[in-house]
């Protein structure tokens, strides 16, 4: 099937029912920002939608353990406010719209890899870059991005991944899920110290994953010369030696500046600025084929702005 230069779009309204009604940074108007930014700036209208679906238990147990899946489902279905693995607060609709997120990330996948659309952008909530094999934490379910990089792998036969995760939060269940895996190269920037407390420098993977994990944490303050810096220095020789069949975006948008969970110091022309680096690395090794998958931020002002220059970037 020939490429298009199409982006799509993945943005299912009900996930604004994870969390409603409970008083917590990522709430339902995460998406109402996303959305109505992506709107004003006459974004939409450019974009292709993609349909909605809910991953299988199947696809889940691609990157979760059964023990983790069945507990976790248990304790939603249950009504208890959090998960006992860890501490994610969910509602009783919850583990639906968790798999409503990963299953758009796979439509996502499955319209970059046939060349439906060249790259695509997935507003998704609940997020999931915490969430290990065999837990849930800071707010994530599953691990949609993971599960999106062994679904390309075992579907459309795409072996290397490139995961880039901005988030202002290290992506420590993105971690976990490969560390030991030369086939999936994960790529961090990160304040440091800040929740979950992992992605220090000297992680780099482990066994024949050896130096297929690059952490850069950074202190508060950090911006453009820190987070770019390391994308263009580390990066970009990394991803040429990798040569990735498909590049992810954990696109955290936390890293803005004046975010309520972070202290980085990110404008809205340095998301454009880090898209148009990681997009350079899908066209020169991948075709173009490019998931951005949304993570944080909840300045709603700035995750809005943030978000609408990404997609302005992807867009071309």
């Amino acid at each position: 099937m020939p490429r298009t230069n199409a982006t799509a779009l993945y943005a299912d309204a009900r996930c604004r029912e994870h969390l409603a009604g409970r008083q917590h940074p990522e709430r339902p108007e995460r998406f109402d920002a996303v959305m109505d930014a992506l709107r004003n700036n006459r974004l939409l209208d450019r974009l292709t939608t993609l349909p909605a679906r809910s991953a299988t238990p199947e696809e889940l147990l691609l990157v979760h353990t059964p023990e983790y899946l069945a507990a976790a489902e248990h304790d939603i279905a249950s009504g208890y406010p959090y998960l006992r693995t860890g501490d994610t607060d969910v509602t009783r609709n919850s583990w639906e719209l968790a798999l409503l997120a990963a299953g758009g990330v796979l439509n996502a996948v499955d319209a970059a890899a046939t060349g439906q659309s060249r790259n695509a952008f997935c507003v998704v909530r609940p997020p999931g870059h915490h969430a290990t094999p065999t837990r849930g934490m800071g707010f994530c379910i599953v691990n949609n991005v993971a599960i999106g990089a062994r679904y390309a792998q075992r579907r459309h036969g795409l072996q290397r991944v490139l995961i880039v995760d901005w988030d202002v939060h290290h992506g420590n269940g993105t971690q976990d899920t490969f560390y030991s895996d030369p086939t999936v190269l994960f790529f961090s920037t990160h304040q440091w110290p800040l929740y979950p407390g992992t992605g220090r420098a000297d992680e780099t993977g482990e066994g024949a994953g050896k130096g297929y994990t690059m952490n850069f944490p950074f202190p508060a303050g950090s911006g453009r010369k820190e987070i770019l810096g390391a994308v263009e220095n580390s990066l970009l020789p990394a991803a040429r030696k990798f040569r990735p069949d498909l590049v992810m975006i954990s696109a955290g948008f936390d890293s803005r500046i004046d975010d309520l969970l972070g202290a980085f110091t990110l404008t809205d022309r340095d998301f454009t600025d880090l898209t148009r680096a990681v997009m350079a690395i899908a066209e020169e090794h991948a075709g173009g084929r490019l998931v951005s998958v949304l993570e944080g931020g909840y300045n709603l002002a700035g995750l809005g702005s943030a978000a609408a220059a990404h997609v302005e970037a992807l867009l071309g």
